[in-house]
């Protein structure tokens, strides 16, 4: 098993979080895993993304051009990374916040109102976690009890009181995905 996984938004949208919490359930399991952030000088408000891998075997690099999945949360790293996602590879996207979804027909192209959801639940941080188990429907890879122990090394201790909110959230992003069914979805 090897997956290589982008995730790119702007600062604050949970996109290094999301990656870190990743990489710390796969190290729950036991798998090789690699993290890597990149983000400008703005933080919050500036592009952000980060490439983690997870894998049965050791991994010869963290620097990858092209990826098994991306996880896309705005439209200039829809712009960016799109076309770097492997044919027969999967592309998540935030449609609440895309203008031009990709037309890629050699991979799977999905869309999630994800903070369009987030918002209307009132908890603006959750919109990380329904992408992830939008993310964890169509690639199985980790146990949720996997990503609850990682939670706990990511989110800082005073916000553990989080931690239902965010594995209910992990939740409802599968049935998100599922009531929507995809209606954006291009399957190769």
């Amino acid at each position: 098993m090897l997956e290589e996984l982008v995730v790119a938004g702007f600062g604050g949208q949970g996109v290094l979080s999301l990656g870190m919490t990743l990489a710390y359930a796969g190290m729950v399991e036991d798998k090789e895993i690699s993290w890597m952030p990149s983000y400008g000088p703005e933080m919050r408000g500036g592009t952000a993304n980060c490439i983690t891998i997870l894998s049965d075997q050791p991994i010869s690099s963290p620097i990858i051009a092209q990826f098994d999945s991306a996880i896309i949360l705005n439209q200039p790293s829809m712009d960016k990374f799109a076309n770097r996602v492997k044919p027969g590879g999967l592309l998540l996207y935030d449609s609440s916040n895309m203008l031009h979804p990709s037309t890629r027909t050699d991979i799977t192209v999905v869309g999630l109102p994800a903070t369009n959801e987030a918002l209307r639940q009132k908890q603006p941080k959750i919109m990380n976690m329904l992408m992830l188990g939008a993310y964890l429907h169509f690639k199985p890879l980790l146990k949720p009890a996997s990503i609850e122990e990682a939670l706990k090394k990511v989110l800082p201790e005073k916000y553990h009181h989080m931690l239902p909110v965010n594995m209910a959230a992990l939740s409802q992003g599968e049935e998100l995905l599922l009531k929507s069914a995809a209606p954006d979805a291009v399957v190769a």
